[in-house]
């Protein structure tokens, strides 16, 4: 049994690759020939080189065929085909079922879900046939050439269809790895390691930042590993963290709270499981204070696991106690979006008050 477990979810090995494309410990190591790109051009170059660079390699959901509702997937039907690249009908159970299936065959498969939103009615088959496929047979088959896009989070007037942010729900599911890129040039490496990682994989995309986030993104093959979170920004006095488009809003906190002499260490989580645990105790054990935001309701997100976790850790170093700015715990609201989210002025007290405590 022992063995067994330890078989059931496999880490990535590609840390010297032989298919051409290069592991990257830090973003910082990636080539500098990059083009100026949003996040969604940056997740549709990814898709291309998943595509151009496996031929066992699909794409499929509704509305792809011509790009998408984001238009991440443009070009990809007329470039490799409308038997590699195709739409399928509203069934989101459907799309991860038949993706599961053609994973299981060997095959390199990158499913959408239009809106995170609406990955509930596939939740049966990513809980209880993807993320278990390897165990239920003891390591004789998988499906971890299986990847999920789902774009996620508030996207300023999406209300509560298409603006809630899910991870939770998936972190409490061993099998599976959650990624959550910030940026562009971290969701291209990301998606690309996710796609090429043996475990199936949800990915969930920030919409918010689609259009607005904006970088140089190297243009060649290249990827970021899973399960290391980065510090993007150091400090002493607290240590703040957070994924996806909300490391936006911290930052900007962070800054002001410089301008009030607290300095603090911004760390990026970039998959939520498996989590860095250890990046995350080591720069606590040197502030002593720890915050967490998301988007996501307070109430059993993902942040509630983080403090449990850094609490058992590092309880005899902890000055104050782990501060927590999240989503509300009320169904997303339209006009009322701006009181449910964790804007920076909340994050910025919370920075004040954990630090004063």
């Amino acid at each position: 049994m022992a063995a067994l477990l330890g078989r059931f979810c496999r880490r990535s090995s590609f840390p010297v690759c032989g298919h051409g494309f290069r592991m990257l410990s830090t973003i910082e190591n990636v080539s500098e020939n990059g083009k100026s790109m949003n996040l969604y051009s940056a997740i549709n170059q990814a898709l291309h080189i998943a595509l151009e660079t496996d031929p066992r390699s699909y794409v499929f959901g509704e509305d792809v065929g011509f790009g998408g509702v984001f238009r991440c997937t443009t070009g990809l039907a007329d470039r490799f085909g409308k038997s590699r690249v195709f739409n399928t009908p509203l069934c989101e159970q459907g799309i991860v079922g038949f993706g599961i299936g053609l994973a299981a065959m060997g095959n390199r498969v990158i499913a959408e879900i239009q809106f995170a939103d609406y990955i509930f009615p596939a939740f049966d088959q990513i809980v209880n046939e993807a993320a278990k496929f390897r165990y239920r047979s003891g390591n004789q088959f998988n499906c971890g050439g299986l990847t999920i896009r789902a774009p996620y989070g508030a996207v300023g007037h999406g209300g509560h269809y298409h603006s809630q942010s899910p991870e939770a729900f998936f972190c409490h599911v061993p099998g599976i790895k959650v990624v959550i890129p910030r940026s562009p040039r971290e969701a291209k490496g990301l998606l690309l390691s996710s796609i090429r990682d043996p475990n199936p994989v949800v990915f969930f995309e920030p919409k918010w930042l689609y259009r607005q986030a904006v970088e140089d993104v190297p243009e060649d093959d290249y990827m970021i590993p899973l399960s290391e979170a980065e510090v993007i920004r150091e400090g002493s006095d607290i240590t703040l963290v957070g994924w996806g488009a909300q490391l936006t809003i911290m930052e900007q906190a962070c800054l002001d709270a410089e301008n009030e002499g607290i300095s603090c260490e911004l760390i990026d989580l970039k998959t939520l499981i498996p989590w860095d645990k250890e990046i995350v105790e080591t720069s606590v054990r040197k502030t002593g204070r720890l915050l967490i935001s998301h988007e996501a309701p307070v109430t059993g997100g993902f942040g509630a696991e983080i403090s449990a976790t850094i609490v058992e850790r590092c309880f005899l170093r902890l000055e104050a106690p782990v501060s927590r700015v999240c989503g509300l715990d009320t169904p997303f609201p339209l006009v009322f979006e701006p009181f449910y989210m964790p804007t920076k002025n909340k994050i910025l007290d919370a920075i004040k008050s954990t630090v004063n405590y």
